[in-house]
């Protein structure tokens, strides 16, 4: 492990602060699990993907919704799909999911904002993230908007990763040579990539990969790791 030599630190947030590097894929995955909903994993994959889909092209999220608020939509039209497609489920079960995802949520980030603390005490920290509209709103409701200088959300912005365009409005935001900034992120594809296309430097978050797992060339990655709470230990 070798110190990174940075200035500034730019953040993903899904999948890096609020799951330490869980996938929200493998996460709901293991709800669906949990109360033995009666679909299969490509079923929930496809339905997965679909509700990605509406909620990117429809008003679903509203940009006061929280991340419980999030969930719950998410969770219904995962939901409404899969009864439209013949899976006969309990609709409660849905809104059980959410909470349990908005909970891991929460305790991930309250044990994140001792780390997010002593960075931003050191460095300017800015949020690059695909999100619905609302990602501001997700962060007050979790205690950590104060935490970021500026925050660049695809929805807001009219790009999304793994475009490296959205990257570089990061760096602009951030007022700093891109080699002098550090990009931290759980996937490889849309956050390491794209942030060394911009000349950052980049640390990958290797959690629980949902699709990742097998990759055969990660240099776009400087340096990987396996926890958020060890990233003090590296800048």
């Amino acid at each position: 492990m070798d110190k990174f030599n940075v200035k500034g630190i730019i953040f993903d947030y899904g999948g890096t602060l609020d799951t330490n590097g869980g996938h929200w894929g493998a996460v709901i995955w293991s709800g669906y699990e949990k109360y033995q909903v009666p679909v299969n994993l490509n079923a929930f994959q496809e339905a997965y993907a679909y509700a990605e889909r509406q909620m990117a092209l429809q008003p679903i999220i509203k940009p006061n919704f929280n991340f419980l608020e999030v969930l719950e939509a998410k969770l219904n039209v995962q939901f409404e799909y899969l009864i439209a497609a013949g899976y006969e489920l309990d609709k409660t079960l849905a809104d059980k999911i959410a909470f349990d995802g908005y909970s891991l949520a929460k305790d991930t980030v309250e044990q994140v904002k001792p780390l997010l603390t002593s960075l931003s005490e050191n460095y300017p920290i800015v949020m690059v993230s695909n999100f619905y509209g609302n990602l501001k709103s997700v962060l007050a409701d979790f205690g950590i908007l104060s935490y970021f200088q500026f925050v660049v959300e695809s929805a807001v912005v009219g790009v999304r990763k793994p475009d490296p365009a959205i990257y570089a409005l990061g760096v602009t935001k951030m007022g700093l040579p891109a080699q002098e900034i550090l990009v931290v992120g759980d996937s490889y594809s849309k956050d390491m990539v794209p942030a060394k296309a911009v000349g950052c430097q980049t640390l990958w978050l290797k959690g629980q990969t949902w699709g990742e797992d097998k990759l055969q060339d990660t240099s776009a990655a400087d340096q990987q790791f396996t926890s958020i709470f060890d990233l003090i230990d590296f800048v």
